[in-house]
């Protein structure tokens, strides 16, 4: 249907365009140049040594355990609030998914306290997302993870640019995973970004991108090489050019965006925080955050299809974000621990539509649409 005001709303201009047509020009369209700059630019805003382009979030997530020795008879640690795909990587190694409740009803990542909780002694590792775009408290949680001997892999899908405590995301951990799909802050279509400090694992994460080869096909187009190895079981993870084109002209207006993001979040939370029927997370959040997806909490006992139908038909679409993955079949029987404040925000919440070119005259009409119906 035609949205009056959509959950998001691609930025595509000519930027992207042109950056686009100049790949498919070229006539080189894999991994080749484009990405190796990206690659650079990338790894300089975060603050790493070392960038490693792949095709997407997933795909990150998938190499970043591989590339740490995860594997099977593992446990690995993540929020059951969070997109499926966190999860499906830890299967996708072999090792056993662990879920952590978030912190509380105000801040919904996971922490040390949840963490703790739910360690065993077969963990290896920790995924931690930084939901919404809002940092977790990375320094706490990679010091529980050096007492304990945890590797530390920042879920960062929705923060590029997010930071605490002056150092951005994805340079906290021993791996950071972006994701650059369609509706993320900085959007390739599908794409992502590993990043890190440590050369071992730099070198084998460029290895297995790549069915764990030697040398990539540009090499043997430029002449550079003629032959190769395969050292180690790889996979075709590699971005494209095109991709990577995109990603350059998206980069350039990533901090801009963002800060529009923080905008229209603190205007939502004018007209919204003194209702005591609408709860909003990370109200006192004192990083500084990308602003990602707007969440709320509906009202214990109000039928949230019910709302979301009533903003449907005002032409407001919602989402949520996110049922919580152990409700799902397909995990029903991975549940560890108590996981109850996690299901509280399945249940209650609602994702309202947040992109960084919505006008504060859309804010309003969604805020006030949202109190009079949850009010009805």
């Amino acid at each position: 249907m035609k949205w009056k005001i959509p959950l998001f709303e691609a930025d595509i201009g000519e930027e992207e365009i042109s950056s686009v047509l100049e790949v498919l020009k070229s006539g080189w369209l894999t991994m080749g140049e484009k990405t190796a700059k990206f690659e650079e630019i990338f790894g300089d805003f975060i603050g790493v040594k070392y960038a490693i382009a792949v095709n997407s979030g997933t795909a990150a997530l998938h190499l970043a355990l591989l590339a740490l020795g995860i594997g099977p008879g593992d446990d690995v640690i993540c929020p059951s609030l969070t997109f499926v795909a966190t999860s499906n990587s830890i299967k996708y190694a072999w090792a056993n998914v662990i879920f952590a409740d978030v912190t509380n009803l105000d801040d919904w990542n996971i922490g040390v306290d949840s963490i703790s909780a739910v360690k065993t002694a077969k963990t290896r590792a920790v995924i931690v997302v930084h939901y919404g775009g809002y940092p977790c408290d990375m320094e706490a949680i990679c010091e529980y993870a050096k007492r304990n001997g945890l590797a530390v892999i920042e879920d960062c899908a929705h923060a590029p640019g997010g930071a605490i405590g002056g150092r951005r995301v994805g340079a906290w951990g021993d791996v950071g995973c972006f994701s650059f799909f369609s509706n993320k802050n900085l959007s390739t279509g599908e794409g992502g970004m590993l990043t890190t400090n440590n050369e071992g694992l730099k070198n084998k994460l460029r290895s297995m991108r790549s069915h764990g080869m030697t040398t990539l096909t540009l090499d043997r187009f430029k002449g550079h090489s003629f032959d190769y190895d395969v050292t180690n079981l790889g996979y075709n993870y590699r971005m494209t050019e095109i991709s990577a084109a995109l990603g350059l002209a998206q980069f350039a207006k990533l901090t801009e965006k963002n800060s529009s993001r923080r905008k229209l979040v603190k205007k939502y939370q004018e007209l919204l925080i003194n209702e005591e029927k609408i709860g909003i997370p990370f109200i006192d959040y004192r990083g500084e955050s990308t602003s990602h997806i707007f969440p709320i909490l509906i009202p214990e006992g109000i039928d949230r299809g019910v709302i979301m139908n009533r903003l449907k038909e005002a032409g407001i679409q919602t989402s949520i974000h996110y049922r919580p993955i152990h409700i799902f079949s397909y995990y029903a029987d991975m549940i560890h621990g108590d996981l109850s404040k996690t299901e509280v925000i399945g249940r209650r919440t609602i994702t309202l539509p947040l992109f960084p070119s919505m006008s504060g005259e859309q804010v309003k009409y969604v805020a006030e649409s949202v109190l009079r119906v949850a009010g009805g």
